[in-house]
């Protein structure tokens, strides 16, 4: 039976993955599911310290993700406050976004939003259309690859709580 369980664990872990797509914090998730198995399963060879690692990438996930959001922006010739824009675009767009296609809309409202909101506030200041839109864009594709980073620090987590079960 404990074969089963520690099937459904597993699964659970890369299931719960999906939940990037909605804007949720999936890697975050990962660690509670990490923490409940090692409570209910102290023979578990991760030891508090390994979860402890676990919860340090979670962490490195968001800010790598935040960084990679701010310099893909910059990359494209956001100002500061336009690359702040984007920041809050993205935030807002995926709340706004969550209401359609059953949650699903999170994914490309933060991507729409990044571009609107970096859109918008390097127009507020002054920008050309076509200079705005170039940062605009950045703004979204930074977003994008840094959902990208997050995800995959979010497979190495679940990779590793997948191997602490199965080598108990």
């Amino acid at each position: 039976m404990t074969q089963v369980f520690a099937i459904l664990f597993v699964v659970a872990c890369f299931g719960t993955l999906l939940l990037h797509v909605f804007s949720l914090p999936a890697n975050w998730v990962v660690l509670g599911l990490v923490a409940l198995w090692k409570a209910t399963h102290p023979e578990m060879s991760m030891t508090w310290l390994g979860f402890g690692g676990l919860a340090l990438l979670a962490l490195a996930g968001e800010i790598i993700e935040f960084v990679i959001r701010l310099k893909g922006a910059e990359r494209y010739g956001a100002s500061s406050k336009g690359n702040w824009g984007g920041v809050l675009g993205a935030i807002l767009g995926a709340i706004f976004g969550a209401g359609f296609l059953f949650g699903i809309g999170a994914l490309p409202g933060a991507l729409l939003g990044a571009f609107g909101g970096c859109l918008a506030v390097e127009r507020l200041q002054g920008r050309d259309f076509a200079g705005a839109k170039k940062a605009a864009i950045g703004a979204m594709y930074g977003t994008f690859l840094g959902l990208v980073a997050k995800i995959g620090i979010g497979v190495v987590m679940a990779v590793m709580a997948a191997q602490s079960v199965w080598s108990a």
